[in-house]
């Protein structure tokens, strides 16, 4: 599984398939107030993308995928400013 919990962050890695989305729905549902950590994502299926999008919480880093860091991660909340997009 890619996605995990530590303290009040949320961390995705690698290609985070489809089977991610419930767990990642689950853990922002269980750690209210929590970061998400991108940082270590390959690409994010577009399920989890959009529980992203509904629920924003906060993020830091941004997918390595070049269509998901340059189109996606500017539509996410991202709280670190030196992972922002230009």
């Amino acid at each position: 599984m890619s996605v995990w919990i530590e303290g009040v962050t949320i961390h995705v890695e690698g290609n985070s398939p489809v089977e991610d989305a419930e767990p990642l729905l689950a853990a922002l549902q269980r750690v209210r107030g929590a970061t998400v950590d991108l940082s270590a994502v390959t690409r994010l299926h577009s399920s989890s993308v959009q529980i992203l999008l509904a629920l924003q919480p906060p993020t830091i880093g941004k997918p390595s995928d070049p269509f998901q860091a340059n189109f996606v991660a500017p539509l996410l909340t991202i709280s670190d400013d030196s992972n922002a997009l230009d």
